[in-house]
């Protein structure tokens, strides 16, 4: 065998091992931090479920109230379901959004500050949580679609509805990025709590810290991966520019001593919405979703008199 071919088998076999790794690489990746069965997704309900006193969420407050189950078809075919609560007045409507890993019920305490103010109240299961359908949970952006479809499904039931949207975690980032879109007049302003600002940087600052500088790498890999398999550009999903398209008015809620999605992440959001739109609540000694159990006395005032602001 000449030296040419020898060299050339070589190069073969370095290129074909270097092309498993990088779909090992991905594939796990994939598998461990987005698909609907992913690891990453139930250390995240582990933990809620562990810290549930600390967030003051109690599933057993759903229990109380009288509730109808909707679902409806998304743009992608798959099956969503949602949760409505119906509160004193017919024509206030809140649409609640869970968080990464979470579940509609987590947000008993938000949910709760709805009724009490008249509201009805609908809590989504995210695409690939809950009941909802989906292979590869949205991170905020696919669901973005999902949200502005649940506006759509309620406003046929009743077109006078005013309607706030609130997200948590995740679920704010998908607010936030619905507000992007061409809305309805109906929808009248938001509430996010502790959104991260795109997806590929929270990526890289959730991964920096366990993979140090094999972090940019595999999140890279897992960018390409998801850009040519699943269609989905992890670096595009710019939540700051969705607000800047946006008119609505927007209550951003972060703790200061969130270790999870960085408070400067708030800073880039509230800084996409003119002054005169935005309302900040930064909560001292708050880490990710606690800013409620720490202060919810604040955050209570803070939401209504955000509310209060914009009629509602």
């Amino acid at each position: 065998m000449s030296i040419f071919a020898i060299i050339m088998i070589s190069l073969l076999g370095f290129v074909l091992v270097a092309l498993g790794f990088f779909i090992l690489v991905a594939v796990s990746s994939f598998s461990f931090s987005l698909s609907g069965k992913s690891l990453a997704k139930k250390f995240a309900k582990n933990n809620t479920i562990i810290n549930s006193e600390k967030y003051k969420i109690d599933h057993t407050w759903w229990d109380k109230h009288p509730q109808q189950e909707f679902s409806i078809t998304a743009e992608d075919g798959i099956t969503l379901y949602a949760h409505f609560v119906e509160g004193k007045d017919k024509d206030k409507l809140a649409i609640l959004v869970h968080g990464y890993g979470g579940y509609y019920k987590d947000l008993n305490s938000q949910a709760n500050i709805f009724l009490r103010r008249g509201f009805s109240v609908l809590a989504v299961e995210c695409r690939a949580h809950g009941k909802s359908g989906g292979k590869t949970v949205g991170m905020g952006w696919q669901d973005r679609l999902d949200i502005k479809a649940w506006i759509d499904f309620m406003l046929q039931r009743n077109a006078n509805y005013q309607i706030v949207l609130f997200g948590q975690s995740m679920g704010a980032t998908a607010v936030c990025n619905t507000l992007g879109l061409t809305l309805p007049p109906q929808v009248k302003c938001a509430i996010s709590d502790c959104a991260f600002d795109n997806i590929y940087r929270q990526f890289y600052f959730v991964s920096k810290g366990s993979l140090k500088l094999l972090a940019k790498p595999t999140l890279n890999i897992l960018y390409i991966y998801l850009k040519r398999a699943k269609n989905f550009d992890i670096k595009q999903a710019d939540t700051c520019a969705m607000l800047k398209r946006s008119t609505v008015p927007v209550l951003f809620i972060h703790g200061k001593a969130d270790q999870f999605v960085p408070v400067e992440m708030c800073y880039r959001l509230s800084g996409s919405v003119p002054e005169e739109r935005r309302s900040v609540l930064l909560v001292e000694g708050a880490g990710h979703i606690e800013s409620f159990g720490v202060d919810s006395a604040g955050y209570t005032k803070a939401v209504n008199s955000f509310l209060r602001k914009n009629n509602l």
